[in-house]
């Protein structure tokens, strides 16, 4: 699993923006960042994350519903 940092650093990489939130743009945009979220997280699309992870369904992935996904998949390993 990736330390604190490493997942700051990645939502921060993830977050054009820089609002505090990963919009379905934001993912869009960057599809190599995103394909290591769906890899690090176990969902298939930037879709799948928003559908399992958005936790407020807002339409956006704030920092603690990102390291609530990580946490989760790495428990199923």
């Amino acid at each position: 699993m990736a330390t604190e940092q490493e997942l700051q650093s990645l939502f921060n990489s993830l977050d054009g923006d820089q609002d505090g939130k990963i919009s379905i743009n934001d993912l869009f945009l960057s599809p190599g960042l995103s394909a290591i979220i769906t890899s690090e997280t176990h969902t298939s699309s930037p879709q799948e994350l928003l559908v399992q992870y958005d936790s407020d369904k807002d339409g956006s992935i704030t920092y603690e519903e990102f390291k609530e996904a990580v946490k989760k998949a790495n428990n199923l390993n």
